[in-house]
């Protein structure tokens, strides 16, 4: 059996899949990226290799994306995150149905992406400010109400009343500003609620840089935060589809493009 790895090399995390020659999803790891991507990317594809008892020997394609993605060098191909998440998302969302837009929160970015109905890319936008609107921002939140980053879509789902406003477009200043409210006796589930919101509206305005359209899919680690789904679903007045893994579907898509590319070379 042939295996093929997708390698997505994040600014804050590392995402590694290994999908088989029919291009299902056989496995996938995740580790922080660090200082040194290239180190903790073998370190991370070995220890996924030895989990799935699959030896390196029968990876026969790998395709590396991402913000460091130039600096895998056993890569036999690298391309840009934007064409693997459309990819990765098409094919996690087939039994869903068409996906026409794509939302996409990483570590100290965020993405709108709008798709054809033939898949293509035909337009994107990436957030122009600082952490504000990232992963990165929540797990500073998170930090500072002294509470687990996984614990943030239950305490939404508690809080009182309209949501906090909390307007601050710098991750900095933003925290200052969660301070200022703490100190104010608001409670942390009101904070919360209040932060998913604002990073909501700012997704909202990424999206319809590009166009809002049915068919929405949202990927990335936030994806997992229940509370910020609901704030994104009722800021934009849809329902979002979430895959089972959204933090790998960069690198599921790099998978399923090595799957291709190897077989290219083969007819070619």
């Amino acid at each position: 059996m042939k295996y093929f790895a997708g390698i997505d090399i994040g600014s804050t995390s590392i995402k590694i899949v290994v999908v088989d020659e029919n291009k299902k999803l056989i496995g996938y790891k995740t580790s922080a990226s660090g200082s040194m991507f290239y180190k903790y990317a073998q370190e991370t594809l070995e220890l996924l290799l030895k989990e799935l008892e699959i030896s390196i020997e029968n990876v026969v394609y790998i395709v590396s994306t991402g913000y460091g993605r130039k600096l895998y060098k056993e890569a036999n191909e690298n391309i840009s995150e934007i064409t693997a998440n459309a990819v990765g998302a098409i094919a996690a969302a087939s039994e869903y149905g068409e996906i026409k837009t794509i939302i996409n929160i990483g570590g100290q970015d965020s993405k709108a992406i709008s798709l054809d109905s033939d898949g293509n890319v035909t337009n994107f936008a990436m957030n122009d400010r600082c952490a504000a609107g990232t992963g990165k921002f929540l797990d500073v939140v998170a930090l500072k109400l002294e509470i687990g980053v996984d614990e943030l879509g239950d305490y939404h789902f508690k809080a009182q009343g309209t949501p906090l406003s909390v307007s601050s477009t710098c991750a900095v200043f933003a925290e200052s500003e969660i301070i200022g409210l703490l100190g104010n006796n608001h409670s942390v589930e009101d904070i919360v609620c209040g932060v998913h919101y604002s990073i909501a509206k700012r997704i909202v305005k990424l999206v319809r840089r590009v166009g809002i359209k049915e068919g929405i899919y949202f990927d990335g680690g936030p994806a997992m935060n229940e509370g910020l789904v609901n704030a994104i679903e009722n800021e934009l007045g849809q329902r979002l589809f979430i895959p089972n893994y959204p933090q790998v579907t960069t690198s599921f898509g790099a998978a399923i493009i090595a799957v291709d590319s190897f077989n290219y070379e083969m007819v070619n």
